[in-house]
């Protein structure tokens, strides 16, 4: 029984933040919140020994359970017609935007592939952020087993710089199992895009989700400080303005 009251305050924590997501059209991702909560709440309900606290907290996950399969209902019906399309501001200076917080909803599972489009993965904090991406995507539930990067040539002096950082995260990611395709070209586009393989289908599938965002992965502020919170984890980091557009396309196949 001593470990119910931090349970239930988890629990509580974890479905607000699913009803603000909820109440700001976030869908996918209050969807995420809700089901996280509603074990949480289930887990409270297995320590529980009272008749009438066990009632309290069926009669609350059915209410949660409930309007999770109503959000899961009006999404599915929007993918279906092609009309998702979902929009988060990030305002400036804020936080709580890290890399798992923003692109952990879209992550499905059976994910084996991901393309990024930034041409901004050039200076050294642009190539530390994208090996902060990769480490994200290594600790995701799917098993991610081929990483396209497709970015803009540094020139000059800097040159050497992304190449030899690019390369070594290249020989990481392989001791890894995950293999980093290097591409370069001259664009303007910022998106990422999730695959994955069907088991029975040599070919490998959109899963659908298309994220674009304003200042591509670069939208976190320079730290003030080598020791300032924020530095090292970057749910702390304040945020650059910028805008997060995330969209659903119906299943593609792809050669």
């Amino acid at each position: 029984m001593t470990q119910v009251p931090g349970m239930e305050t988890s629990a509580i924590s974890v479905l607000k933040r699913a009803v603000e997501l909820d109440q700001s059209s976030r869908f996918q991702e209050s969807l995420v919140c809700y089901q996280e909560g509603i074990q949480l709440l289930m887990d409270v309900l297995k320590a529980v020994k009272d008749d009438s606290k066990k009632v309290h907290y069926r009669q609350k996950i059915k209410s949660y359970m409930d309007r999770a399969e109503q959000i899961k209902v009006h999404v599915n019906q929007l993918k279906e017609e092609g009309k998702y399309h979902e929009q988060i501001r990030i305002a400036d200076d804020a936080t709580g935007y890290s890399y798992e917080v923003l692109f952990r909803p879209y992550i499905t599972e059976g994910v084996t592939e991901v393309w990024v489009e930034d041409p901004y993965i050039r200076h050294i904090h642009q190539l530390y952020n994208f090996l902060r991406f990769c480490e994200m995507l290594l600790k995701a539930s799917c098993k991610v087993k081929r990483i396209h990067l497709l970015t803009s040539q540094e020139e000059g002096d800097n040159s050497s710089q992304q190449a030899s950082a690019l390369s070594e995260l290249k020989q990481s990611l392989q001791s890894q199992d995950v293999c980093l395709d290097l591409q370069y070209s001259t664009f303007h586009d910022r998106e990422i895009r999730f695959y994955k393989h069907d088991d029975d289908d040599p070919l490998r599938f959109d899963n659908g989700w298309i994220i674009k965002i304003g200042r591509g992965l670069d939208y976190f502020k320079k730290p003030k400080g080598r020791f300032s919170i924020g530095y090292c984890d970057y749910d702390q980091r304040q945020c650059q303005e910028t805008t997060v557009d995330i969209f659903h396309s119906k299943h593609t196949k792809t050669l």
